[in-house]
């Protein structure tokens, strides 16, 4: 911009009286109607002053124009301890092996990105994963208790306070296409995993679920007679994070460190915890629709005992006829003869004809 400024040049002459101006002073010359700056480049003294100039324009040498300052200060952004949850969960989804554990993480402001460590030791340790998403997790606002499985509950509702996102009611058909669902923690390291085919907003950030499924996935052992106020629950969408783990890591006591990211692992904002992965992704389901002996009596003192196998196999939801995957290496059972708490022990009873028939998810 300069040279093509500069190809523009004035010669002129000007008088004595004009002793003040040196070279590479600028001023401005009035022709044809307009101002027009000149740089002066040399002057030669004599009885006139005689002037060499060159055009310039001031606008080339000034910086663009910035941002507008603001009219307060930012005040930094402080982020604090997230709120972490390690769940040994079952299997999810098919895109993951089935012995993976979970983690889940809320916080706010969210920091951006989540960072997992852990050691088999206090010190040492390594990152694991990493994850950018916040969880919806939340609390129970009022107590819950056990009801049926393997149908809908209706006369259950599970009231809970949300710390972050919302819910929404679906319809059936999208319930059972595993919609709505949600983990609630029923014990120390039990977890209860149901769906909720309508969510009613009551107050801000709270929760009304009712047409519920309950023990889902093979979590029927964990309802609980009676889960009182104050037990997180966590909604199981692409938020909840798998943790990338071995088969050889499970039922090792871990330790472990989350936090953000763009901090140090022994930065006071990491959660420390303690967790053991046992792999419940791993665990058969129980069998269903056992059949009461004496009314499938074969012959005098023979009773036959039949089932209808389970399959944590996700293609076993699929609601259609026909037998569900085995999804196991083998097929194999173990049955308890009681009587009363009593377990009958084998020598005195002989046991044969244990028959599974048929198939449900």
């Amino acid at each position: 911009m300069e040279a093509w400024v500069g190809r523009e040049s004035a010669v002129f002459k000007l008088p004595p009286s004009r002793l003040s101006l040196d070279p590479c002073d600028v001023v401005l010359l009035e022709h044809d109607g307009r101002l027009t700056e000149l740089r002066l480049v040399t002057i030669a003294d004599s009885d006139l002053r005689g002037i060499e100039a060159v055009r310039q324009d001031r606008a080339v040498y000034d910086l663009p124009p910035g941002d507008a300052s603001p009219a307060s200060l930012s005040s930094p952004v402080v982020f604090g301890s997230p709120d972490v949850l390690l769940l040994d969960l079952p299997q999810l989804s098919e895109d993951q092996p089935a012995h993976r554990p979970f983690v889940a993480a809320h916080a706010a402001p969210w920091p951006g990105v989540t960072a997992v460590f852990r050691s088999a030791a206090t010190d040492g340790f390594a990152l694991l994963t990493t994850f950018g998403t916040r969880a919806r997790m939340g609390m129970l606002a009022a107590d819950f208790y056990a009801g049926p499985t393997s149908r809908f509950d209706l006369g259950n509702a599970l009231v809970i306070d949300l710390f972050s996102g919302t819910l929404e009611s679906v319809i059936d058909i999208t319930l059972l296409g595993s919609a709505n669902a949600l983990a609630v923690e029923t014990g120390p390291g039990q977890w209860e995993i149901l769906q909720s085919g309508s969510a009613e907003l009551i107050a801000p950030g709270r929760y009304r679920l009712t047409g519920l499924l309950r023990g889902q996935r093979g979590t029927e052992g964990a309802v609980a007679n009676l889960v009182a106020i104050g037990a997180r629950v966590v909604v199981l969408d692409s938020a909840v994070t798998p943790l990338p783990i071995s088969e050889a890591d499970l039922g090792l006591p871990w330790n472990w460190r989350v936090g953000p990211a763009s901090r140090a692992v022994s930065d006071d904002t990491y959660v420390a915890a303690n967790f053991t992965p046992e792999g419940a992704g791993l665990r058969p389901y129980s069998v269903a629709h056992v059949e009461q002996p004496w009314r499938t009596s074969r012959s005098l003192g023979d009773l036959t005992i039949r089932w209808t196998r389970r399959s944590r196999s996700l293609a076993a939801y699929t609601w259609g006829e026909g037998d569900v995957p085995l999804a196991e290496d083998s097929e194999a059972y173990e049955v308890e003869i009681r009587d009363g708490a009593a377990i009958r022990a084998l020598p005195i009873w002989s046991y044969f004809a244990m028959v599974a028939c048929c198939s449900s998810s």
